[in-house]
């Protein structure tokens, strides 16, 4: 009898810890959602909207916020109905399988797309010539179809198989069900993924060292130059010279180590062309690095956990832990966003331009912008 009347005494307050707990969880998902629609939404309109943004890396970006929005209109609302239900899942078995689906395919075409975009900023900074003839929009749209096909075949094979999609109580959410290594069948999408994750770092590695290699001081080459038409090319001009003739001083056809250098477009910026447009791409990649950055910061937590889970029989994963990498998974959806703009000034730039009523008063624009 005291026994029992403990457990009716405890029960109680155990409800109202778990409704407390159920109504910050929805909270904590609701302000994710609308950080991630407003934010992906807006960056999504600006970037349909100005023409100056049309070019490659932001294609890439376009994507992204589309892709973050729809994870979170779709996958999201179910995540709070299992919440709301008291950590059970409402639907049917097959409902549970379409979802945890988009949620591997979003998380797949996220680490797809951060490679193929990072090997695009490698190319920009060390083959810029090549990169500015071959990336245009075509070739971002068959790069963009191609992770989403890598993507939906990473997670279409495990709707499959039974068990492999379900919903795990623990996570409050349809997803992979990570057992022992050997009754395991994730372990090679969980590789798959680490793999994706690193080769991105190791190509950003690799950008970060060419840049630092090119910044040496080259010695001086004892070569005489080549005078024509009052223009000096050649190893042994001091480039001075080539500069006048790219702002519109010199006369004559093109000499020929100029030839292949674009014009600028205004008087104004004819000069600061080529350096404008490298500190344009290293700093574009600066801003993919940290979107790559934080979405190994927001999910290695629960792929640490999947991990244990598949290579320790049994694994005593904390609840407040496995909460905690979940909800961080979640919360990558709203981050790109807030990144962008923070390491983008050009996008900056255009959001003040395109809604000045929202955002203060316009700023003059200069002939040139860096971001």
């Amino acid at each position: 009898m005291a026994n029992t009347s403990e457990f009716g005494e405890s029960s109680p307050s155990f409800q109202n810890y778990a409704s407390a707990a159920s109504a910050v969880k929805l909270a904590f998902l609701g302000l994710i959602m609308g950080i991630s629609l407003l934010g992906n939404a807006s960056l999504s309109l600006l970037l349909l909207k100005d023409g100056s943004l049309h070019k490659a890396p932001y294609y890439f970006l376009l994507d992204l916020s589309l892709a973050d929005v729809v994870r979170s209109a779709v996958c999201f609302p179910f995540v709070m109905a299992s919440i709301g239900g008291g950590s059970a899942w409402p639907y049917s078995p097959l409902c549970c399988k379409i979802v945890a689906f988009m949620s591997v395919l979003f998380c797949f075409h996220v680490a797809f797309l951060l490679f193929c975009v990072s090997v695009t900023r490698y190319m920009a900074i060390a083959h810029h010539r090549f990169y500015s003839k071959r990336m245009n929009l075509c070739t971002c749209v068959a790069v963009i179809c191609m992770v989403w096909t890598l993507s939906v075949a990473m997670a279409f094979p495990p709707v499959f198989d039974v068990g492999t999609y379900k919903f795990i109580r623990e996570e409050e959410q349809c997803i992979f069900e990570h057992r022992y290594v050997k009754a395991n069948d994730t372990l090679g999408f969980m590789l798959m993924l680490a793999v994706i994750v690193g080769t991105t770092h190791v190509v950003y590695i690799k950008m970060l060292c060419f840049v630092y290699d090119h910044r040496k001081m080259k010695p001086a080459q004892l070569v005489p130059a080549i005078s024509q038409n009052w223009t000096f090319h050649g190893p042994g001009a001091t480039g001075q010279a080539a500069a006048n003739w790219i702002a519109g001083f010199g006369r004559g056809p093109t000499p020929p180590t100029l030839v292949g250098i674009r014009q600028a477009s205004h008087p104004g910026n004819r000069r600061l062309l080529v350096l404008d447009e490298f500190k344009m791409e290293k700093r574009i990649g600066k801003m993919y690095y940290m979107i790559t950055l934080t979405f190994l910061i927001l999910w290695a937590p629960y792929i640490s956990a999947c991990y244990l889970r598949i290579f320790v029989r049994a694994a005593p994963v904390p609840q407040l832990y496995l909460t905690a990498a979940v909800w961080m998974s979640f919360a990558q959806a709203g981050a790109n966003p807030i990144i962008s703009f923070l390491f983008n000034k050009e996008l900056r730039m255009r959001l003040k331009a395109c809604f000045p009523s929202c955002l203060g008063t316009q700023t003059p624009m200069e002939p040139y912008c860096v971001i």
